[in-house]
Parts: C-alpha cells; sequence; structure tokens
C-alpha cells in the first residue's frame, strides 16, 4: 500500500478546514455540523488510489460550493430587508 500524495493530502486538509470554519454558523449548530463532518470525512480515510482522492474532494469541494450558496441567499435575504427602510 502506497502513501498518498502530499500535495493531495494538502488539499483534503485545506478542504477540512475550510468547511469546519463554515460549520460555525450552520443552522443546526455547529456541535451538530462538526462530528458528521469528521465522520464523512472518515469514511474515506482508507482511500490510497489518487483518482479516488481527487474524486472525493471533487464531492467535497462541491459541499462547500453549495454552502457558499447558501451564505449569499442568505446576506441577499437580510439585504432586501433591511435595506428598504434605509
Amino acid at each position: 500500500m502506497s502513501t498518498p500524495n502530499p500535495e493531495l493530502r494538502r488539499q483534503v486538509i485545506a478542504i477540512y478546514k475550510e468547511l469546519l470554519y463554515l460549520g460555525r454558523d450552520y443552522p443546526q449548530g455547529f456541535s451538530y455540523f462538526r462530528p458528521r463532518l469528521h465522520k464523512a470525512f472518515m469514511a474515506n480515510a482508507h482511500l490510497r488510489e489518487e483518482e479516488a482522492i481527487r474524486n472525493a474532494i471533487t464531492r467535497a469541494d462541491f459541499v462547500r460550493k453549495a454552502y457558499y450558496r447558501y451564505y449569499l441567499k442568505r446576506y441577499r435575504t437580510l439585504r432586501k430587508r433591511y435595506d428598504n427602510g434605509a
């Protein structure tokens, strides 16, 4: 069994940290979000093939982008709600 590419490892850690940071404002709370994020990443901890790791990174990136869309929608709603009175 070979060790994974250090660059892929860096990417995985970076996206994990970014999702963890985004999870602070998760609607059900950080205490709900963190264990599920950890479980999702640990489910793929056994991956050793670079292509499989890249696919997992792509899925995590999709989740990150979806969460950014949620933030944008929330921001726009709040802005629309409070800018009309100014």
